[in-house]
């Protein structure tokens, strides 16, 4: 049964992250521009100003976090802290653009992936940032970088490009982070939801949110349809699995740019919302750097 965990009333709630250690939940209001610490447990939330946006987040092995800001990515040693730049401002010459979704893997790499305002450019990429703060562009041709995930294993990525409705598995060397096998691995019906942030739970199935959907679905390791859960909400945008067990799921959502009349058939857009899995999902991976 989905439950309103926090009517936080995001712009553009992203990038949800559990953190075992503290037994809460980070999130982003990209174009609130906060970072968000909620306790599941009370409901209690706090807040962190940044002065730009803030596409996603994951936290460090030493702790604090990593952050993919407007232009490029920075470290936050401490909560409260201002973010110091790590890496190259690789899109200070693109106002088109900025960081959006991103993925933490096993090696401690982040795979963080560029959106951009100019869809006839398609000009975004994914990147991969390495604990040294090297940033490597993995291919490019997008329009919205979204869904970044991997197996359980770490030898499949996933990758949706919002716009085409699509989601892409790629064979990936977890040593090197190398990247092979491109191959659909599920296609969206058009004009009912389009695949934003996901993740993927203990038996290798990928959750994903749909933006103008509705609802998170879950899918086979093969791209079968398993499991629709509805939401009161027009445009989910991300899943992570929480609790002692790593079967809470935890959806951010989006209220942005909605009709007064569409806001008053989910006044709880930009909420946070949660339901119970059977399956748990993966422990969050720490950035390296």
């Amino acid at each position: 049964m989905v439950q309103l965990l926090l009517d936080a009333g995001a712009l553009l709630g992203e990038s949800p992250v559990w953190n075992a250690a503290e037994a809460r939940l980070y999130w982003v209001d990209i174009e609130g521009r906060k970072i968000h610490r909620t306790d599941p447990a009370t409901g209690g939330d706090e807040l962190m100003g940044l002065a730009e946006q803030v596409g996603c987040i994951a936290p460090r092995a030493g702790g604090g976090l990593v952050a993919a800001l407007e232009n490029g990515c920075a470290l936050i040693d401490r909560w409260g802290a201002a973010p110091r730049a790590f890496g190259p401002a690789l899109l200070g010459d693109k106002p088109h653009q900025r960081f959006n979704d991103g993925r933490v893997d096993a090696a401690g790499r982040l795979w963080v992936g560029s959106l951009t305002s100019d869809k006839s450019r398609r000009d975004a990429a994914l990147y991969r940032l390495g604990p040294d703060g090297t940033l490597t562009q993995i291919f490019g041709g997008l329009m919205t970088s979204n869904g970044a995930a991997f197996s359980p294993d770490g030898r499949i990525f996933y990758h949706a490009d919002t716009p085409t409705h699509r989601i892409d598995a790629y064979d990936v060397d977890p040593a090197t982070g190398t990247l092979g096998g491109k191959r659909l691995f599920h296609a969206f019906e058009e004009g009912k939801g389009r695949p934003d942030g996901a993740a993927v739970d203990a038996e290798g199935c990928y959750w994903s949110a749909l933006w103008d959907g509705w609802r998170v679905v879950r899918l086979s390791p093969t791209g079968e349809l398993l499991q629709t859960v509805e939401l009161p909400v027009q445009r989910p945008t991300m899943i992570a699995f929480g609790g002692a067990d790593l079967k809470t799921a935890f959806v951010t959502s989006a209220g942005k740019n909605l009709s007064d009349e569409e806001r008053k058939a989910q006044p709880h857009a930009g909420g946070i919302f949660t339901f119970g899995v059977e399956v748990p999902g993966l422990p969050q991976e720490m950035f390296g750097g």
